[in-house]
């Protein structure tokens, strides 16, 4: 989405400052959160004048980030400023972060038209108060399993950032630079947000559309055009895995030569590669919704809950439930650790 600059910086300096609101919610990322303000900050320094104010709010009087740091909170769940934007910072386990005081008052700030967006797994926040509904959104890669099947009515993409209307949500990590460039150049022009570029040593500035996750061949550190192909499609047939039969026929080979791919880049046979992909996303599943264990085999390609259970043990050394009964206990690590 293009935004709609404001036609003259000199009508920017008459509407004064445009302030931002950080919701912080606990355990949020600070590498997101960081790469939000600074932006702000710096574009403060270059222009000269205070051209952005932010102030941090939530629940009670301060924030533990997940590094550990804390931040005093300058405003509760109060009522903003029309002009006011608001975005949510998310990070670990997101779907307890997000209480239901955050999302009434994420709802009420909506109804009341103030643009609102999410940054790295805040996106979870306003999908749970049903403000992306009908709408593209992003978040980040390790969330996406989770994210959408909860949220279904959600157009989910892979972008880095993603402005729709006025909601707005990023993939987390340093995404929210480039988020931030993006509205600094529609609120001042291009040379204020490349100055600011400049500033932050970024030397590609992405847009909406580039995606998040790093090539197959680079992830996986193989430049083999038809391994990456049948990698790719391993990953969008999750729910029905293909055959190594078929998929050797979909890149013209036979089952032998697939076969002898894997083991010479992956080391592992196809169908070991592809067992790990579903239950990657399976783990994904169990800790990031509450689905039950036997819609969560379903949703990965398994038939019974007794081989999922099993083919999951063999590899992870536990069950699905007791991975899932993790959850919540003290000194428990979370297995989903957005960055």
């Amino acid at each position: 989405m293009t935004l709609t600059p404001r036609k003259a910086t000199q009508t920017a300096k008459a509407q004064g400052p445009r302030r931002f609101v950080f919701l912080l919610l606990d355990k949020f990322t600070m590498i997101n959160f960081a790469g939000a303000i600074e932006p702000l900050r710096l574009a403060n320094h270059v222009a000269g004048e205070t051209i952005y104010t932010w102030v941090l709010a939530g629940e009670g009087s301060e924030k533990t980030c997940s590094n550990g740091a804390t931040f005093r909170l300058d405003l509760g769940l109060e009522e903003m400023e029309r002009e006011d934007t608001v975005l949510v910072c998310g990070g670990i386990d997101i779907q307890r972060t997000t209480s239901k005081a955050v999302v009434g008052w994420l709802r009420r700030e909506a109804r009341r038209g103030i643009t609102i967006g999410g940054l790295c797994t805040g996106a979870h926040a306003l999908a749970k108060a049903g403000l992306l509904d009908g709408k593209r959104a992003t978040i980040h890669w390790e969330n996406q399993d989770g994210f959408a099947e909860e949220f279904e009515d959600v157009r989910l993409t892979k972008s880095v950032f993603v402005m729709d209307g006025n909601r707005w949500t990023t993939a987390g990590g340093i995404s929210s630079i480039d988020l931030m460039l993006k509205i600094i150049a529609a609120d001042h022009g291009e040379d204020l947000a490349n100055t600011v570029a400049d500033q932050l040593i970024y030397s590609t500035i992405r847009t909406d559309q580039d995606t998040q996750r790093l090539s197959i061949p680079t992830r996986i550190g193989v430049r083999h055009p038809k391994l990456s192909q049948v990698i790719q499609m391993m990953e969008g047939n999750i729910e029905d895995p293909m055959s190594p039969a078929d998929l050797a026929e979909e890149v013209g080979m036979s089952t032998r030569q697939l076969e002898r791919l894997f083991r010479r880049y992956l080391n592992r046979s196809p169908k070991r590669y592809y067992m790990e992909l579903r239950l990657q996303k399976a783990r994904n599943l169990l800790m990031q919704t509450d689905m039950s264990v036997i819609n969560v085999a379903l949703a990965c390609g398994f038939a019974s809950p007794s081989h999922f259970s099993k083919c999951y043990r063999s590899h992870y050394n536990t069950t699905p439930y007791r991975e899932r009964g993790t959850q919540g206990m003290p000194g428990a690590m979370p297995v989903r650790l957005s960055i």
